[in-house]
């Protein structure tokens, strides 16, 4: 086990250190004082010029930047979440006067109000101009600094697309507002609650309390997971709650799985080939990213073609991947493929052939274009 552990550790090291740290001194005329920055770029950042990459806030960065940026990396080196700009913000013992609440009616007041104000109107313009960021913002925090991110919740529109909340300490009627102000908020939020059953009793309790307040809501625009993770104590949860989180906001950007090709692509009513245009259409309008089509996702939902006979949809499949992937025999197998269930031996022999010359892909090989072709030769007498 040890071992396992120390693999793992290594691993991660490795992938963290690939990405680009940057320590920043940041002038605030909201705080009237500098803040240090850490700031992780993705791998390949200089040579990728027109990408752009969502931005994950961290609070607590002292202590929560490095898991937050080494699953972010790791995660994104996997294809599992787009690559994306850690920014954490260095709070030490101010992280108190930062997040403090007004005693009466427990919102941001004085010092917090303005590292409130600090956030909204420093340092995310600031993100923004200096990187390419996508429109799409994800905040983290840890008990105090949890309660904090959700107030954020509170402007119209919410600063945050998503956040990832780690044994909030609630201020008192959080756990009323924020069920109240969900229903009203019209763009889409993602929203994660973690605690573990040997956290802090009191958060423990509030965090089910608000739990059951959030997951009977019903919204369009209301994405929201929970976790209480047996056995986890108030600071080890965070490591757990991390990668749990990321996995459900980013569910939608993961190449198609076994799983979803046998829960969700072969039960669908509707051609596979618009399942195949509508995922990554959410992944742009959710992440403000223009990704081209996965190999992955393009052998996962012509498979699911082929086996439910939607021929039209197999054409349509092979069109795309020719289009994004003209150097592979990607579109070329699968166009190849439509032409033979469709009683085109002569059109299928042809697209085979027209792909020799082009780069495999996965099971799909020059020997099996040969041999596809061979086969129609030999049936057909071409």
């Amino acid at each position: 086990m040890k071992k396992i552990i120390l693999i793992t550790l290594c691993l991660l090291t490795s992938l963290f250190a690939s990405a680009q740290i940057i320590y920043e001194e940041f002038n605030s005329y909201k705080l009237d004082e500098t803040r240090r920055l850490k700031i992780q770029l993705p791998r390949n950042y200089e040579a990728n010029v027109e990408k752009v990459y969502p931005i994950i806030i961290v609070l607590d960065a002292d202590y929560l930047f490095e898991p937050v940026a080494g699953n972010v990396d790791y995660f994104s080196y996997w294809g599992d979440m787009p690559e994306s700009i850690v920014v954490g913000i260095m709070q030490g013992d101010k992280r108190y006067d930062d997040c403090d609440y007004d005693d009466t009616n427990f919102l941001p007041s004085d010092k917090s109000a303005d590292f409130f104000e600090f956030i909204g109107l420093e340092l995310i313009p600031y993100i923004d101009n200096t990187y390419r960021t996508a429109k799409f913002i994800i905040a983290v925090g840890h008990d105090f600094t949890a309660n904090f991110i959700n107030y954020y919740l509170f402007k119209d529109p919410p600063l945050f697309n998503g956040y990832i909340n780690l044994s909030p300490d609630l201020a008192p009627l959080m756990d009323e507002r924020i069920p109240e102000r969900i229903p009203n908020i019209k763009s889409k939020i993602f929203y994660y609650l973690a605690t573990g059953t040997d956290d802090v009793k009191d958060l423990m309790e509030n965090t089910e309390s608000l739990h059951n307040s959030l997951k009977g809501l019903k919204s369009n625009n209301f994405e929201y997971y929970y976790d209480n993770f047996e056995g986890a104590t108030h600071y080890s949860l965070v490591g757990r709650g991390i990668p749990s989180a990321l996995e459900k906001i980013f569910s939608v950007y993961r190449p198609i799985s076994k799983k979803e090709f046998t829960d969700v692509l072969m039960k669908l009513n509707t051609p596979v080939h618009l399942y195949l245009l509508e995922k990554y259409k959410t992944i742009e309008d959710l992440f403000g990213i223009t990704n081209l089509i996965s190999e992955n996702d393009f052998i996962a939902t012509a498979t699911a073609a082929e086996k439910k006979k939607q021929w039209d949809s197999l054409r349509e499949i092979a069109t795309l991947a020719k289009r994004q992937y003209p150097d592979t025999v990607l579109g070329d197998y699968y166009l190849g493929r439509y032409y033979e269930e469709t009683g085109k031996p002569k059109k299928a022999m042809r697209t085979f052939q027209a792909a020799y010359a082009k780069e495999e892909v996965d099971f799909i090989t020059v020997d099996i274009l040969l041999d596809r072709a061979d086969k129609i030769k030999e049936d057909f007498g071409y």
